[in-house]
């Protein structure tokens, strides 16, 4: 039998074993060399990211530390401001602009020399009392400016006062950063400063991080364009970085060294790649293909689970976040939901509320809310002012708005509005009273002046309006402080309540006037009765900082039907007839007479004489010879202004100068004076000085070292020649200032004399602080000289306090032989008055001076 071998196997078998075993070697191959490829890619990738994450840490730790930096100089800047006596007194309790503002202490200059576009002193009631805008001063609040609440931090700047510290963090403004430094006013280290009750006023400087300060911050800590980046901008190619405080998003230019090597390698590594890729480029199509379908489903489906949780995390945030609590009640008025807010809110705990009806949690003015549910909750919009009794026992308010389930009860929600009821019942009470003193401001007068003239007073029984200002207030300011003279202002508003009734009405209508409306007079008599009672309680001592300060009071009266029957006029006049008593010597009363205007228009009338005058050169000078008392010889000369005026003659500086000072006059007539005196002093001898006599106001406003300059420019008078007069009140003002403007002059080599010595405050402290080249004795002292040996001693004893301080000593007023013996005993230095010479006009002067012996 024959044995069969087996038969070849099936070509089909035998291609389908090849080109599975092929397909297998090639997938094996192909995965790796595709593992090997991506080995390398993330190496590459890796190192790439690693060096431009390090680079991009390195930039932004940079960029913090510029803006730490310009932080902590922006917060000292700020402290140095703050923590200064100067600013307290005038920024805290009271608002000096002119301090503020026009002298630049804290003004323009921040902006144009330091860069702050935002300057706000924002005072205890959080309201924004001073802002400077770009250097600029303008009428906005801080929180407006910087579109957030400042509330969190002018509490934390006042905490860190505490520790002498100030603060600062990054805030956006307006889309771009800036840097926001705070610090609470206080004295400082000034021991002449004294800090107030309560809370502290706090400036706040605000520095915009503009695009060129911005890249050249960046700059200068070595991060290449530094930027903003656009609101509702994100970049996704270049590095960003979100600033501290939510002020802004950040991007520069990075040097990429992770890009730079993969710039270098990647293109080999691509070779290399594309052959791999053309490959399996078949399989990875329809592997793509089939992927791309997978991730387009699942990116949807994640996108939608992402949406639904957004949504519901925001309206959960909304309802918790909000100043308002949500509730439900059921039909029978009982609360069955409570939102977590409410015990927030009202310090009240929900289990225990829950199940009470809203009459035992609230209350309304409008009766049960139980009935107004009934009545009122239908409609669209129904609201109700509620009243509650809070955890801390506190009586609240809250707003409750309210919208019916229809068959299920009603639900809403509910604002605290405390603070906004008070806030405007605090409003309205300003709106009529004076926010110092409390007494009625000019709109409640007025309106109660009015609604007592309705009434019809008669002549049997007037209405009477007295028109009050104080007398000598504006040295208890200047002396003592503001704080003082607010206390003084106080009590005069207790003292002036106490002399009236009831029904009658005090108000303060100014700085130190006030307006008292009195009913049921019935005759003049009466009247000055309650004004002698009136001026005798103000009289009384005040007891202000360990001092006791005196003032007194003018009152002006005028009466309704007798001088007129409208309120306006009833003001206006009562003011006429108090400018009438001030003008009669103050601390006294008048009343209304028809004559007064008359007067009035007649000092109007020399105003504008005088300014017709200073314009046309209608004044001229004398100058009163000044002599050295041992040997009688003539050392310089005083001068002294007088008015050629028209029509009433010869007129002397007591008649005109203080209508100049009231009128800003005085500057352009003292410059006259003193380039007119300057000028003839040209003419003189060069040992003889000449004198010139500097209002207050001259130290207030005016560039007087400018024009002092300007004038010995313009006559080539010698500065050491010139003696400038000055008094007390120029140091009364602000010590500080006349200090700097007194150094300033005795740069220019002027001499300066305090004038009047001996009838001030405090002249002996003013000549061992300021930088005096003399002084000259009140005439008052020299007109007792020989009748009273007191006299005689104060002489002697200023006299030797003026050698212990090398100063020169001049007497006023030497009218008699005996006194000028009297000085030469004394040995005081020089001497001018009628006895010695009259006051005589340049041509006398000149002629005096030719006759001396050369």
């Amino acid at each position: 039998m024959e044995t069969l071998s087996p038969g070849p196997k099936p070509l089909a078998q035998v291609s389908a074993s090849s080109l599975a075993a092929a397909r297998a070697a090639l997938l094996a191959w192909s995965a790796l060399l595709l593992a090997m490829f991506l080995l390398v890619g993330v190496l590459l990738i890796s190192i790439a990211h690693h060096l431009n994450v390090d680079a991009g840490k390195h930039a932004r730790l940079d960029i913090d530390n510029a803006l730490m930096s310009d932080e902590k100089a922006a917060a000292s800047a700020v402290k140095d401001y703050a923590f200064w006596g100067d600013a307290y007194q005038h920024l805290h309790q009271t608002i000096d602009v002119e301090w503020a503002f026009v002298r630049q202490n804290i003004g323009s200059t921040l902006f144009t020399d330091l860069g702050y576009q935002g300057v706000f002193v924002v005072d205890p009631t959080g309201r924004t009392a001073y802002a400077v805008i770009d250097g600029q001063l303008q009428s906005v609040a801080a929180q407006d400016w910087l579109h957030s609440s400042i509330d969190t931090l002018l509490v934390q700047a006042r905490k860190a006062a505490a520790d002498g510290k100030s603060l600062s963090r990054l805030v956006n403004v307006d889309g771009v950063p800036a840097v926001l430094a705070a610090a609470a006013l206080t004295p400082g280290t000034d021991p002449n400063v004294k800090a107030a009750s309560g809370p502290a006023s706090v400036l706040i400087f605000v520095s915009k991080l503009e695009p060129a300060r911005l890249e050249a911050l960046g700059r200068d800590f070595g991060v290449e364009g530094l930027r903003v980046v656009p609101a509702g901008v994100r970049p996704t190619t270049v590095p960003t970085m979100e600033l501290r405080d939510n002020a802004g998003l950040v991007q520069w230019t990075s040097d990429d060294p992770g890009q730079q090597l993969l710039v270098l390698v990647v293109p080999l590594v691509a070779v290399a790649g594309l052959l791999f890729g053309l490959m399996t480029w078949v399989i990875q199509r329809r592997t793509l293909a089939a992927a791309r379908l997978m991730d387009s489903h699942y990116t949807s489906l994640q996108a939608s689970r992402a949406a639904l949780a957004i949504s519901e995390a925001r309206f959960r945030d909304v309802a918790e976040a909000a100043s308002d609590w949500i509730w439900e009640v059921d039909a029978e008025l009982r609360f069955t939901y409570l939102s977590e807010r409410f015990e927030a809110i009202t310090g009240l705990a929900r289990a225990q509320c829950l199940g009470c009806t809203v009459d035992e949690v609230l209350t309304s003015e409008q009766g049960p809310l139980s009935i107004w549910f009934k009545e009122h909750a239908h409609r669209t919009h129904a609201t109700v002012q509620c009243n509650y009794l809070a955890g801390d026992g506190q009586a609240r308010i809250c707003r409750l708005s309210v919208r019916e389930i229809p068959g299920q009860g009603y639900r809403g929600t509910a604002s605290d509005i405390t603070e906004e009821v008070e806030s405007r019942r605090r409003i309205e009470y300003l709106s009529q009273h004076d926010a110092l003193t409390g007494l009625a401001n000019r709109t409640r007068m007025q309106e109660f002046l009015e609604g007592k003239l309705k009434a019809s007073p008669t002549l049997e029984r007037p209405l009477v309006m007295l028109s009050v200002d104080l007398d000598r207030f504006k040295p208890v300011n200047d002396l003592l402080g503001h704080a003082a003279g607010d206390q003084v202002l106080n009590e005069v508003s207790r003292r002036l309540q106490g002399c009236l009734r009831g029904d009658d009405l005090v108000a303060r209508i100014g700085g130190d006037e006030f307006v008292l409306v009195v009913a049921n007079m019935s005759s003049p008599s009466e009247v000055e009765t309650l004004c002698r009672r009136l001026i005798d309680c103000i009289e009384l001592p005040f007891s202000i900082a360990e001092h006791e300060v005196f003032i007194s009071a003018s009152i002006g009266i005028a009466m309704a039907p007798a001088d007129a029957i409208l309120a306006e006029e009833l003001l206006r006049y009562a003011d006429i007839a108090l400018y009438d008593a001030k003008d009669g010597g103050r601390n006294t009363w008048r009343f209304y007479a028809g004559d007064m205007n008359a007067r009035i228009i007649e000092r109007r009338q020399l105003e504008s004489d005088l300014r017709h005058a200073i314009k046309n050169e209608e004044l001229r000078l004398d100058f009163q010879p000044r002599y050295r008392i041992e040997g009688t010889r003539l050392a310089g000369a005083e001068a002294l202004v007088r008015w050629e005026h028209p029509q009433r003659g010869l007129l002397g500086p007591e008649v005109f100068i203080p209508i100049a000072e009231e009128t800003g006059l005085i500057l352009p007539l003292s410059h006259w004076v003193l380039h007119t005196a300057c000028n003839a002093a040209t003419h003189w001898p060069e040992d003889m000085m000449i004198s010139v006599n500097l209002s207050p106001t001259e130290f207030q406003r005016g560039h007087l070292v400018a024009r002092v300059k300007s004038v010995l420019a313009d006559t080539g008078l010698n500065p050491a020649r010139l003696e400038l007069e000055l008094t007390e009140s120029v140091m009364l003002n602000d010590e500080k200032v006349a200090l700097g403007i007194m150094q300033n002059l005795k740069e220019l080599g002027v001499r300066l004399l305090m004038d009047d010595f001996g009838t001030g405050y405090s002249s002996l402290s003013y000549l061992r602080s300021f930088p005096f080249d003399g002084l000259k004795i009140d005439r008052s002292f020299v007109d007792g000289l020989t009748a009273s040996g007191g006299d005689h001693s104060i002489i002697q004893a200023i006299v030797g306090l003026g050698r212990a301080l090398s100063l020169t000593v001049t007497a006023e007023g030497v009218e008699t032989d005996d006194q000028l013996n009297a000085l030469k005993d004394v040995q005081c230095d020089e001497a001018q008055g009628f006895y010695l010479s009259q006051p005589i006009d340049a041509q006398a002067i000149s002629e005096l001076i030719g006759s001396l012996p050369k």
